[in-house]
């Protein structure tokens, strides 16, 4: 049989919600016309952008492939470092198992994939507020030798001046770097393509606005440039086309400082400058969620009187908390290990406040993506979901599914490139394939 080519194009923050004006614009609804859909996908828990594209590429859930949050935690310390590197995953690639089965490979600002075993990389790996004028100094050692410096001094000025929420310039180095490969690679076996700036503008001014239509326009233009470059340099007719989102959005009215509960407990301290100095339990933000991690979760006496404190929380409706995970809950109901002992969530979309110094509510504002306006990161069912949709040689025309999970996404792609992987999670979507 001929070996087939797959090309996928990511837009975070992508709602199932947006099928709709899609299908009016003219290379989504191109593929809507022509292709297969999953209507709702399921995010895995939290809902954030590292643990979601793992899962896509894994095929697995975060308690099996290691990546729980965007960012490794630290009581008091804020910002930290995020998930960027592939050795933290536990789990191999999608894209290397394709690569072991002989074909070549391709990885644009993918979120985890810095060192990843593929051909082509150009990961995503700068941090989120970077404001400077080397940007490069982020990619070396992690991305492809040869790919930047083939490409970072005619695009790299893309980038300087980053800073993740204004000014989209990320996105613009994509999209001027994808091209060319497609071009100078002859369009390799299996290239994915990520884009951030729908997640930026949903954070910033909510799920629905005229600006988040704006943008699904610009992404729309931005495939059609992709798809241009396949039928000019690569091989259009045997060219599997997906879009995917990793999760949905939310908007959120308020947030919650929940560490001031627990000063208030005599559980935390604080300085004169609103510092964290001591704690027996802080609450971490996830955005939609709040990871309670104990000073010592093997201290039964804490831990019971933390657990009393948060269901008696919960059943006062004080604080519009709706739920309370133990951490056996969170593995055995979510699939989610990590550094916390209990989760809390609002009983309505609410986000948790990374500052212990806040006052107890505060009204979202656009600024840090976990309390801006639009957020994510809490229980699927609570944000909105993704969407998935795909057209080419592989799949049925006409095609629908009504719902499936993040983690069926890799072994639908694999069975399309006649391969399996070991120990996942997901399955075939096989009624969306011919």
């Amino acid at each position: 049989m001929e070996k087939q080519k797959l090309f996928v194009f990511m837009i975070d923050a992508l709602c199932e919600t947006d099928i709709a004006w899609m299908r009016t614009l003219p290379n989504f609804g191109w593929m809507l016309e022509n292709g297969a859909l999953v209507k709702e996908v399921f995010p895995v828990y939290p809902s954030f952008t590292y643990p979601c594209h793992t899962s896509i590429m894994t095929g697995c859930y975060p308690d099996k492939h290691g990546i729980p949050h965007n960012e490794m935690v630290k009581a008091g310390v804020h910002p930290v470092p995020w998930y960027t590197n592939r050795s933290l995953i536990h789990k191999k690639l999608f894209a290397e198992y394709a690569k072991e089965q002989g074909y070549s490979t391709c990885l644009v600002n993918w979120p985890v994939s810095a060192g990843a075993d593929v051909d082509i990389n150009l990961p995503m790996c700068m941090p989120m507020h970077y404001h400077g004028d080397n940007p490069r100094q982020f990619f070396e050692g992690f991305s492809t030798d040869e790919v930047l410096d083939r490409y970072f001094w005619k695009y790299g000025y893309l980038l300087c001046g980053y800073n993740g929420l204004l000014n989209g310039s990320l996105d613009a180095f994509t999209n001027a770097v994808a091209p060319d490969i497609i071009r100078d690679y002859g369009q390799p076996d299996v290239m994915f393509v990520k884009m951030c700036d729908l997640d930026t503008v949903r954070h910033k001014l909510g799920v629905e606005s005229a600006t988040a239509r704006e943008q699904l326009q610009k992404h729309d233009c931005e495939l059609g440039v992709l798809m241009e470059s396949i039928r000019r340099y690569g091989d259009f007719a045997r060219t599997n086309f997906v879009v995917m989102g990793d999760h949905g959005q939310t908007d959120v009215p308020r947030r919650l400082n929940f560490n001031l509960v627990f000063q208030q407990e005599g559980l935390q301290q604080l300085d004169e400058n609103g510092r964290l100095v001591s704690f027996d339990a802080y609450c971490h933000s996830t955005g939609g969620s709040g990871w309670i991690e104990l000073r010592d979760p093997n201290d039964a006496a804490l831990y019971d009187r933390v657990y009393r404190l948060l269901l008696r929380a919960k059943e006062s409706g004080e604080y519009g908390l709706g739920y309370v995970f133990t951490k056996e809950e969170a593995k055995e109901r979510f699939h989610l290990t990590g550094p916390f002992d209990f989760i809390i969530e609002g009983a309505e979309s609410m986000s948790f406040s990374y500052n212990p110094a806040a006052p107890l509510f505060t009204k979202t504002e656009p600024g840090d993506y976990k309390t801006a306006p639009g957020s994510h990161g809490g229980l699927p069912w609570l944000d909105h979901r993704t969407t998935f949709f795909a057209c080419g040689p592989a799949f049925q025309k006409g095609a629908v599914i009504e719902k499936a999970n993040l983690v069926d996404e890799a072994p639908t792609m694999a069975k399309i490139l006649g391969f399996e992987m070991e120990d996942i999670d997901g399955h075939c979507l096989d009624g969306l394939l011919v």
